[in-house]
């Protein structure tokens, strides 16, 4: 009975929880529906002022470069150039006699080996005209092109070169028209640019890589270059490594806009820290060389320091607000003969005011060779003026040519021992790290079979003493040269540098043929 009694009792409380339950589901939909209503009405009243971003497609980016790849490497040449090192056992290092010497001449035998180094270039004329760095053909006695996608070498011809910009121009035969590149305007080229450089690192040719312009106007002063006066650089973080140099630096229009030409790294590949000749500048000296074989610059005969005109101090107290302060002037120059002191702080050329170094150099060099200009100088914080008349600036600084402008250097001891000689100028003595007692004459190339070559003289020796006279300049050789005659005997002393500050003194001797 108890059991039957409990039963409507269970059922009415199933009812009561059902009730229950459903009557929290219709609450919670019914709060869901608020807060979603409110939500979306807060978003709706956020403003729309901003631009949606997008992401740069990379096979859009991929596409342009592989692009301009195609366009451009055809132009792009590789340059294998050869010189002769005649004696190449007596220019060991290690040369003291021993017991091994026997057993190294088998194999040596004293032959001349062939010294090869690699390079890159850029055709820009389609009869054959290439240009390249003036250090990928210096002292080359052979140069061999390679044109992309081919095998043949083709011999080259050089048409002129220039140091001070590190810029050369070489000649080949082909026999048929050749593609060539386009320069573009380095002037229009940005900081972040994209850009690519293509060339034959370590001989791999037709390499492409990628980067950005990473600065402008580098000096060349930064990597300690004594030249580097006309040297303002293309800074990029694309890959240049050796065999780079003398190939293009392309924007992303397909113009070269830059000729690699150097690396910043102690590890001497690739730091991300790569320069090139700006193509602006590559156009002046490519169409002087075509012009005259050779790049003729003005010059008025002054040397001065860029961070004194960069100094207000210095400016303040010789009474210039600003200018370019004279450090030396050069003997028999247009600024000695016109009367510039050292210490004058010249502020205008012309009418054109001299801010920096870059505008001083830019202005007198731009200036034909024979034209007179006005030079507006500060000197003891009075303003004052002369007339120069602007020469070439090979003339003026005959001392950095002296291989090139002085060939009564060498004639006398052509003659008789096979020698051309150079007298090393101050700031060659500084490259070399070599003290004054050690100056003496440089062998800048020895003539094959002569009497030097037979005693083993090479090239880069530096000559001390001729039959136990010392002799500090060529005319002092020459004076001591000129008393010896068929028969006599000949002892040199030399210097035999193997890096900065690193000689090996030599005694070598013979006699002179009869």
């Amino acid at each position: 009975m108890a059991g039957l009694r409990m039963r409507p009792w269970m059922e009415d409380r199933k009812w009561e929880t059902r009730l229950a339950i459903g009557l929290a589901l219709a609450v919670g939909i019914l709060l869901g529906t608020l807060v979603l209503g409110n939500v979306r009405a807060a978003l709706d009243k956020v403003p729309m002022a901003g631009k949606p971003l997008a992401v740069p497609s990379p096979v859009e980016l991929s596409t342009t470069f592989s692009q301009i790849a195609q366009d451009v490497e055809p132009a792009v040449v590789n340059i294998n150039t050869e010189s002769i090192i005649r004696n190449p056992r007596r220019g060991r290092r290690f040369s003291v006699p021993g017991p091994l010497d026997d057993f190294f001449d088998q194999f040596e035998n004293n032959q001349p080996q062939r010294s090869r180094s690699l390079g890159s270039g850029v055709i820009l004329d389609e009869d054959g005209f290439i240009l390249t760095n003036h250090h990928v053909i210096e002292g080359a006695e052979r140069i061999q092109v390679r044109l992309a996608g081919e095998t043949k070498e083709y011999e080259a011809e050089l048409v002129g070169s220039d140091e001070d910009t590190d810029l050369a121009v070489i000649k080949i035969e082909a026999g048929k028209k050749l593609p060539f590149a386009k320069l573009g305007n380095s002037d229009a080229a940005r900081v972040g640019d994209w850009v690519l450089a293509i060339g034959s690192p370590f001989g791999l040719n037709a390499t492409v890589t990628a980067g950005i312009i990473s600065y402008k106007g580098r000096r060349g002063q930064v990597m300690l270059d004594p030249l580097g006066q006309f040297k303002r650089y293309l800074q990029t973080d694309a890959a240049i490594n050796r065999g780079n140099s003398g190939g293009p630096l392309v924007n992303m229009a397909g113009e070269v806009v830059g000729i690699n030409t150097a690396i910043m790294s102690s590890r001497g590949v690739s730091a991300g820290v790569g320069f090139a000749m700006p193509s602006n500048t590559a156009v002046n000296v490519y169409n002087q060389i075509l012009q005259h074989g050779r790049v003729i610059r003005g010059s008025i005969g002054i040397q001065f320091n860029s961070t004194d005109s960069e100094n207000s101090a210095i400016m303040r107290v010789y009474g210039a607000e600003h200018g370019v302060m004279v450090q030396t002037v050069s003997p028999n120059g247009p600024a000695k003969k016109a009367g510039l002191h050292r210490g004058d702080i010249i502020t205008h050329i012309g009418d054109t005011p001299i801010l920096t170094g870059d505008d001083l150099i830019n202005k007198v060099t731009a200036t034909p060779v024979g034209q007179r200009i006005r030079i507006r100088y500060i000197r003891d914080s009075k303003k004052q003026e002369v007339y120069a008349t602007v020469e070439d600036f090979r003339r003026v600084h005959a001392e950095r040519y002296a291989s090139a402008s002085a060939p009564e250097n060498v004639e006398a001891s052509d003659q008789k021992f096979g020698l051309s000689l150079h007298e090393l100028t101050s700031r060659e003595l500084r490259r070399l790290d070599l003290e004054e007692e050690n100056v003496g004459p440089f062998v800048q190339s020895v003539a094959p079979g002569s009497f030097a070559d037979d005693i083993g003289i090479v090239r880069r020796d530096i000559i001390l003493e001729i039959n136990r006279t010392r002799v500090r300049t060529i005319q002092e050789f020459q004076e001591v040269q000129r008393e010896l005659g068929p028969g006599s005997d000949v002892v040199l002393l030399v210097l035999r540098p193997f890096g900065p500050g690193d000689f090996n003194p030599l005694y070598l001797g013979g006699t002179l043929p009869k």
